[in-house]
């Protein structure tokens, strides 16, 4: 496993990943056990894993490439929109001060809560809804796990001025990853982060 980790390590800072920190979060992260026994083989392969449900766990370095552009200090109230297996919500714990994790299917929801409880991550509140507006409060940072065929406008009203919104937009035959920073006077500026293929996002609708 040790050497599984550093060689997924080593892949991604050649993939652009330079952010110590992050690099740090994902080399803590036993990310074997946020997949089924029969694919753990594969488990720190840069590659995405089914996790049931038509559910997939990221490649890391798309979820390393999202994390990172959060540019997270510690002190930050993430909102993360698609718990699924729990593995970014591990990485994002270490590197925010709260973390609220929305899941809207029920199985995931609660196999990602009890696997990242054993693990120890104290600073996570779940919530198996795919409502993001039962989410209370502001937050500094949102992060959706899931390609949107239509960016949810609304999600902007979640965010705190000077905060970040991460969110794949797209279809099935791909997405692209945008950055959106709310600036202080209300001015949102759009960045591109590349490309990457996710499952769905799916609205308000709880399994």
């Amino acid at each position: 496993m040790k050497h599984g980790i550093q060689r997924l390590i080593s892949t991604l800072v050649k993939k652009g990943i330079s952010s110590s920190s992050v690099l740090d979060a994902i080399a803590s992260v036993p990310r074997h056990l946020f997949v089924s026994e029969a694919l753990r083989f594969h488990a720190y392969e840069d590659i995405s894993l089914p996790i049931g449900h038509g559910q997939t766990i990221s490649k890391p370095s798309v979820i390393a490439k999202m994390v990172q552009s959060l540019e997270l200090t510690g002190d930050e109230r993430v909102l993360e929109i698609g718990t699924g297996s729990g593995y970014q919500s591990a990485i994002l714990a270490q590197l925010a001060g709260y973390l609220v994790s929305m899941e809207r299917i029920e199985e995931l929801a609660k196999r990602a809560r009890s696997l990242l409880i054993g693990l120890g991550y104290n600073n996570i509140r779940f919530i198996h809804s795919g409502d993001f507006n039962e989410a209370e409060g502001l937050f500094n940072t949102v992060i959706v796990a899931a390609g949107a065929d239509i960016l949810p406008v609304s999600l902007f009203g979640k965010i705190i001025p000077g905060g970040r919104l991460i969110i794949p937009v797209g279809n099935q035959r791909g997405h692209r990853i945008k950055k959106f920073i709310v600036k202080q006077n209300g001015v949102v500026i759009e960045e591109d982060l590349g490309e990457a293929t996710f499952v769905p996002y799916v609205a308000g609708e709880t399994a």
